[in-house]
């Protein structure tokens, strides 16, 4: 599957990769990324961004919304190859340094293979790289209180749960919210449609990630790009209250 480029508001775009999105934001002749895909998405990752008229020098920096190897996988090499900064929460730059890992184990695919979609996907995800050892070897905090002076203005918000440091992104001007994998609509490991959590083990602080929905219902916007799944089009706070509902 190719990766597919949609513009979903005026310099934002979703793409959609193999079962992992990312969004490059546009401004002018410059661009941010917010995930970059499995290590095996990097010619779909380049594509996206020849597709929106950009180069991998045009981006000024990679924000990344937790640092798991589907939403890591290109982020060193735009670095090492380009210089370009790999900006996270402070709690989650030991993250992609891989200092420690804050993820679901073989242990625990194994024993929730009994799952629909879970023993493709990680078949899938060993031959997409997402087993493999990745780190950010100079990953960056980004600066805390409102937006960055980045492409698209993001706006950061800690919503800790999936990973420690795990992000969204809001960009209150075009009433987006960039997700991640705090809400999802959709994954490989699910028959539900929609928005939703990940299933429980793939989180590093299920209870946590619960009450992190409450933050992200309390962001403006009425277009949610998840890092699974569909772009979602209605309120935010309806979505985050939904996936909080299916999850109790």
């Amino acid at each position: 599957m190719r990766a597919q480029a949609e513009q979903v508001a005026d310099g934002v775009h979703l793409v959609r990769g193999h079962h992992v999105n990312w969004v490059i934001l546009k401004d002018g002749e410059d661009v941010s990324l917010i995930d970059t895909g499995y290590p095996g998405d990097r010619q779909g990752l380049l594509d996206s961004l020849d597709a929106v008229g950009s180069s991998p020098e045009a981006v000024t920096a990679v924000l990344i919304t937790h640092a798991h190897n589907d939403h890591l996988g290109s982020a060193e090499y735009l670095r090492a190859a380009h210089g370009t900064p790999v900006l996270l929460h402070p709690a989650e730059v030991p993250h992609a340094r891989r200092d420690f890992l804050q993820q679901c184990s073989i242990g625990d695919v194994v024993r929730n293979a009994w799952r629909p979609g879970v023993v493709p996907w990680a078949v899938h995800v060993v031959k997409a790289g997402g087993t493999e050892h990745n780190p950010v070897v100079k990953p960056e905090p980004f600066e805390s209180g409102g937006a960055l002076d980045l492409p698209g203005h993001p706006v950061p918000v800690h919503t800790p749960g999936h990973t420690g440091g795990h992000c969204v992104y809001h960009l209150p001007g075009a009433g987006v919210v960039i997700s991640g994998d705090a809400l999802i609509t959709g994954h490989a490991t699910s028959r539900v449609r929609g928005p939703q959590m990940l299933h429980g083990f793939f989180h590093h602080d299920t209870d946590r990630a619960v009450t992190s929905l409450a933050l992200i219902a309390e962001l403006e916007g009425d277009v949610l790009l998840p890092g699974h799944g569909p772009l979602y089009r209605g309120p935010v706070r309806a979505a985050a209250e939904q996936a909080r509902d299916r999850a109790s």
